[in-house]
């Protein structure tokens, strides 16, 4: 049994799981939130409790420190060297990487030379990767990439209409992103399809932010997000796809610079600027109860959005055998999985078991009837564990 640490690092926060491997045995959880500044909560979870405490961190290095000495002091770990090897999700792996990779000079060169596809998120990833090679020098590491699971797209996928010197000169592609959840969920879907590997399953990571997926023979045919994750369908804050012509009209009108309207379009927009509520699904969820017109049209507009998705993904595979709802909204909202469900049910014969349906919240289940004709299931997604397996399969087994 060896101790692995999963870690999930943002621009002001920083996500862990130490797992025992190989049995995939969770020991702890937690996050550092607000990393920057005097009132950061540091937040962990073990043996069934949970403390919390605010305190001020100054910067990932000074988390990463917190947390390993938690373990220590909670007498999780006798000492920093039980931690055989640490994982580190990373968005962004451009065209460089189709499968997680070893840290060294060469695969934090390539990571970092991919932070202008996504700044926020490869750059504070890099500074949490940094911060554990400071505290744990002698702990072998991996990167597991968001992107690694779509490299299996074929060109006329990832391609976008636009002069191709473009394409060439500054890798614009879909890339997609949530790779790691939907590999994950391809795999659980396999008892819902008798463990054929041939099976075409439609994956809808759904959260505030948010990505559908294609799935043949275990590998990613088509995926929503593209070049950034701010492609595909209406998600929390960001606009998904859009006529491209918009970004330019709005800055017309608007006298705002290219940079404030991209912002806006990524922070700004989905469910929160169709609502003018919040970004947040239970909260439009309410509101669209009580009657609200903005937020009844948010619902609606994202139920379509989702239903589009997945029948272009149902004419790229031609068929679908599994369609899995996974992430905050698609595990723990029974309302906004129905609102989706009912946009499609008729055309693809699908009978749902909504009674079952209203009594999911993040738990697995199968909630399409014996007679309909695609599957439908509620799974909750673990990226964790993936790179867990991977930092286990790479550096240890």
């Amino acid at each position: 049994m060896k101790k692995v640490m999963a870690v999930n690092a943002g621009s002001s926060s920083l996500k862990f799981k130490l797992y025992e491997m190989p049995e995939e045995t969770v020991i702890c959880s937690g996050i550092v939130e607000r990393i920057g500044f005097e009132d950061a909560i540091f937040q962990i979870k073990y043996n069934g409790e949970k403390k919390q405490i605010i305190t001020p961190v100054k910067d990932h290095a000074f988390a990463v420190k917190l947390l390993l000495d938690a373990l220590i002091e909670n007498k999780i770990i006798k000492s920093y060297d039980e931690i055989k090897a640490t994982g580190h999700r990373i968005v962004q792996g451009g065209s460089y990487f189709s499968g997680s990779a070893i840290i060294n000079e060469d695969t934090l060169w390539k990571v970092r030379d991919l932070i202008p596809l996504s700044p926020l998120h490869n750059a504070a990833e890099l500074v949490g990767i940094e911060a554990f090679m400071k505290v744990l020098p002698n702990t072998p590491g991996i990167c597991t990439f968001d992107t690694a699971f779509h490299q299996t797209m074929e060109p006329e996928d990832y391609t976008y209409g636009i002069p191709y010197q473009y394409s060439e000169d500054f890798k614009i592609r879909r890339y997609g992103a949530h790779g790691t959840s939907h590999k994950y969920l391809s795999e659980k879907g396999l008892k819902y399809v008798d463990g054929n590997k041939a099976a075409k399953m439609i994956i809808c990571h759904l959260g505030s932010g948010a990505s559908i997926t294609a799935v043949k023979d275990g590998k990613c045919v088509a995926t929503s997000m593209g070049l950034t994750p701010l492609g595909g369908i209406l998600m929390g804050t960001r606009t998904g796809d859009i006529d491209s012509s918009v970004f330019n009209y709005c800055v017309a009108r608007t006298g705002k610079s290219a940079e404030e309207i991209y912002q806006e379009f990524n922070k700004k927009s989905g469910l929160l600027g169709v609502s003018g509520i919040s970004s947040d699904a239970r909260d439009i969820e309410k509101a669209a109860a009580e009657g609200n017109k903005r937020a009844i049209l948010a619902c609606r507009l994202w139920a379509r959005r989702v239903a589009d998705f997945i029948g272009q993904y149902y004419v790229r595979l031609k068929g679908c055998d599994l369609i899995i709802f996974s992430a905050g909204i698609g595990e723990n909202s029974s309302t906004f999985r129905e609102l989706a469900l009912r946009e499609i049910e008729e055309v693809f014969n699908i009978k749902i078991d909504y009674e079952l349906n209203n009594k999911i919240h993040g738990t697995e289940a199968l909630i399409s009837l014996p007679d309909s004709k695609i599957k439908v299931a509620v799974i909750p997604t673990d990226e964790e564990v993936m790179i867990a397996r991977d930092c286990y399969n790479m550096l240890l087994k």
